[in-house]
């Protein structure tokens, strides 16, 4: 008997560590699948443009060239004040946007609300119909006055119907036991949602906050719209856009016109654009990410 139970306890051994290197190389497999593409990003940006056309896009530049990365920082105040722009609507947005979400979504799992049903059909409509661009433009535009404003930047990122969905899935987790015998003891709703949720739900709100942090990180499409080009400083997305933009528009011109403009990086400064809108993201992302991983799963779990 100990002999069968001993083979068998080195079979079950042998097997979890078998699942275990299996496990860790589909894994590294697909890390270095997502690495790859932004590794092609960067060796891309720092290859001569003439090479690109000849030997395509490598990993590994065999003409290295800066020349991409002195086009787009040609302007440093422009291209620092739209940082700062950028990183300012993301901060301000993602602090209020979450607190909106995180308070929307408790009242909406909260049994003793009476018009929870109600307003969460409203809200879930709104992901099947909208109005469309040309009232939204009025409402922004001519209700509000907030055209050349910041604001119309950030108002629209504020509340998502997908991560009130998501952040009520969290909520629900949490007993209503805990909310009623904080009442028994004298504490209002808002002490409540402050002292008691919030802290239970820290691995929710690094979910949702990376999920509109990224949305206002990566905003152009407003900023095109009520953002005129007057402005000095507009988002990094927006001014990057412009500056690829312009350069299309020079050699397209230039060709037009018989001009070879051949120290015009196109497409290296396409990928040097990128880099220089995604390098932040990444060095930000390792310190949410374990509870980015937690909160996704409890909200799959939970939901």
């Amino acid at each position: 008997m100990e002999n069968k139970e001993e083979s068998r306890s080195i079979r079950t051994d042998v097997s979890g560590l078998i699942v275990k290197v299996f496990g860790y190389l589909f894994i590294s497999f697909f890390s270095l699948c997502c690495l790859l593409p932004f590794l092609l990003v960067l060796g891309t940006s720092l290859t001569a443009e003439g090479t690109i056309k000849k030997y395509g896009f490598n990993f590994w530049p065999r003409d290295f060239s800066s020349f991409a990365y002195k086009i787009v920082f040609e302007n440093p105040d422009l291209i620092i004040g739209s940082y700062l722009v950028t990183m300012g609507i993301t901060i301000v947005g993602t602090a209020f946007g979450l607190f909106l979400v995180a308070m929307t979504g408790y009242a909406l799992q909260r049994p003793d609300f009476g018009y929870r049903n109600g307003i969460s059909f409203f809200i879930y409509f709104t992901t099947l119909f909208s109005g469309g661009l040309v009232p939204f433009y009025l409402l922004m535009t001519q209700y509000l006055s907030l055209k050349d404003n910041y604001l119309a930047v950030l108002l629209p990122g504020l509340l998502s119907p997908f991560l009130i969905i998501m952040m009520k899935s969290f909520v629900r987790s949490i007993p209503h036991a805990i909310t009623e015998s904080a009442k028994i003891d004298g504490a209002g709703d808002f002490t409540i949602f402050l002292k008691l949720i919030l802290p239970m739900t820290t691995p929710a709100l690094a979910t949702i906050g990376l999920f509109i942090a990224l949305g206002y990180w990566n905003e152009w499409y407003n900023s095109m719209l009520f953002l005129s080009p007057d402005m000095k400083y507009r988002p990094l997305q927006l001014f990057l856009y412009n500056v690829v933009t312009s350069a299309d528009f020079i050699r397209n011109s230039s060709a037009a016109s018989n001009v070879q403009l051949r120290d015009m990086p196109l497409e290296s400064m396409k990928m040097a654009t990128a880099v220089v809108a995604t390098g932040p993201v990444i060095l930000f992302y390792p310190f949410v990410q374990r509870y980015f991983i937690k909160g996704i799963t409890v909200g799959a779990v939970k939901g």
